[in-house]
């Protein structure tokens, strides 16, 4: 049982990171005006899948948080606030 908490959990932790990636990807493809809805797919059903993991995890009782240290670095900077 536990060995498969620990699998979920690594998945999870996985996922979390690509999904991030995949979202800032279709969001530098929305500021360009591109067409972002493959991305934006994939990113679904990531979403569907991390659905179905959270699911299995609860039921095999496992509350705890999983930290998840990205060392994920956004490609651009953050528009400055706009101030009125």
């Amino acid at each position: 049982m536990d060995n498969r908490i620990s699998e979920v959990r690594r998945v999870i932790r996985a996922l979390r990171v690509s999904m991030r990636e995949a979202e800032a990807i279709m969001h530098e493809q929305i500021n360009r005006d591109e067409d972002c809805s493959f991305v934006a797919g994939e990113v679904l059903k990531m979403r569907t899948v991390m659905s179905g993991l959270a699911r299995e995890r609860a039921a095999l009782g496992d509350t705890d948080p999983i930290i998840v240290a990205s060392l994920f670095v956004p490609r651009r900077r953050p528009a400055p606030s706009r101030a009125a």
